[in-house]
């Protein structure tokens, strides 16, 4: 596991909280050891990271009320973002998984980086304490949290679908204006949207972008890639 260490800048003093942090419930079930799987050290990962990113966006934005607060506090602990910090630190390469798990694409699996991520967290912060695994989620989550102050607002749906899809595959889906109607002055555009040459979903506006808007948010309502 040491280039998984190295990706995070944290070395283990037991490394068999890693190993567990890492073992999915898939493999401990056909190898028979019940207990010894990441599910019970996911359960503390995601509560050190909601402490953490309460924490940072306290102090980060002292004018918010808590109800943006809790909205920015989604955006940086959502399963989309957690599986695409999984992904910048190729999380999944290291995830020990059941042969059946393996054969249907368990690696890439949002859920499967996402709780990977929240175990590798708790497992920081039984080998270590609560210092050196906020050390970790903050540099990890740097970029994240910096923009907010930029961009506080919430993201709009081809943002989070675009967030979704990438934390499977990294290539983005793609919009095209299939039809206008009406007169000049009152265009209805019709957008649909697209993702490794399947379409996801279509919608309609006023303007291009409403459209495909509306198409995004229909593709994250109808979620049509997770019966392929």
């Amino acid at each position: 596991m040491q280039p998984l260490e190295s990706r995070i800048h944290y070395k283990f003093r037991n490394s068999l909280l890693l190993a567990e942090a890492l073992t999915h419930p898939s493999l401990a079930y056909e190898s028979q050891k019940p207990h010894f799987d990441n599910q019970r050290m996911e359960f503390l990962g995601d509560a050190v990271l909601q402490l953490v990113v309460t924490d940072a966006l306290f102090k980060k934005f002292p004018d918010f009320t808590e109800g943006q607060l809790t909205k920015l506090r989604s955006r940086v602990v959502s399963r989309t973002a957690l599986a695409r910090f999984a992904m910048a630190i190729h999380l999944g390469d290291y995830v020990l998984l059941g042969k059946g798990e393996e054969a249907t694409g368990g690696r890439r699996r949002l859920s499967t980086l996402a709780d990977a991520f929240e175990s590798l967290i708790g497992a920081v912060y039984l080998d270590a304490g609560l210092l050196p695994a906020r050390d970790l989620i903050l540099r990890l989550f740097e970029a994240e949290i910096g923009n907010m102050i930029t961009s506080p607002e919430e993201r709009n749906p081809k943002g989070e679908l675009q967030e979704v899809l990438q934390a499977i595959h990294p290539k983005a889906p793609a919009y095209q204006v299939i039809g206008e109607t009406g007169p000049d002055h009152r265009r209805v555009f019709q957008s649909q949207v697209s993702w490794q040459d399947r379409v996801l979903a279509t919608g309609k506006g006023k303007s291009k972008k409403e459209a495909e808007a509306r198409a995004a948010a229909e593709a994250l309502r109808s979620r049509v890639w997770e019966q392929w």
